[in-house]
């Protein structure tokens, strides 16, 4: 009877080893099951290739209207070594500059220390992809490794407001991830 009883106990604990490990071996495509890439692009700044970028969405067509309802990924793969710091800089930067409001040094704050957590030091071939959940906030993904999750849908979309703003620096690279034009 121990014996059973120990050999019940090992097999429970394997279960739950391997449903564990499955969640942390998770990617994001897990979290956006029925994505099909809607476009692709390549951020460029002098010259020099910073990023490739992936945009994946559930919508049925390439081009039609995103809307606030719809989750998406966007999957950037780097091609230089960029500092975290640098990454969220360049991020407040342009959330600053697209935001319609004032946003208050409390809320920069607190959004500064979400993308410290959310980033890492990049090299080339790193991979980061930020999911989109609607009514939620953002699951950011290093590799395919969940590295932060920001509950905060207001952050979320001023983040992605930097490619799909219409008043993004790069017009042409949204007219690629969206599906609008062939890159």
């Amino acid at each position: 009877m121990a014996m059973l009883i120990g050999r019940l106990t090992r097999c429970v604990i394997c279960f739950a080893l391997m449903l564990q490990s499955a969640v942390l071996l998770a990617d994001w495509r897990e979290a956006l099951p029925n994505a099909r890439l809607s476009g692709s692009g390549e951020m460029r700044m002098f010259g020099f290739s910073i990023y490739n970028a992936q945009f994946w969405s559930p919508r049925p067509i390439s081009g039609d209207p995103l809307t606030a309802h719809q989750p998406f990924a966007l999957e950037l793969t780097y091609s230089r070594a960029i500092s975290r710091d640098d990454l969220v800089a360049a991020s407040l930067k342009e959330i600053r500059r697209l935001s319609l409001n004032s946003l208050s040094p409390e809320l920069m704050a607190r959004w500064t220390q979400e993308m410290q957590q959310a980033f890492v030091d990049v090299r080339p071939g790193d991979r980061i992809t930020g999911v989109y959940t609607p009514g939620e906030g953002v699951r950011f993904y290093v590799g395919d490794k969940l590295q932060h999750e920001v509950k905060d849908e207001a952050f979320a979309k001023a983040f992605f407001a930097i490619w799909l703003d219409p008043r993004t620096r790069n017009p042409e690279l949204r007219a690629q991830l969206l599906g609008e034009a062939k890159p």
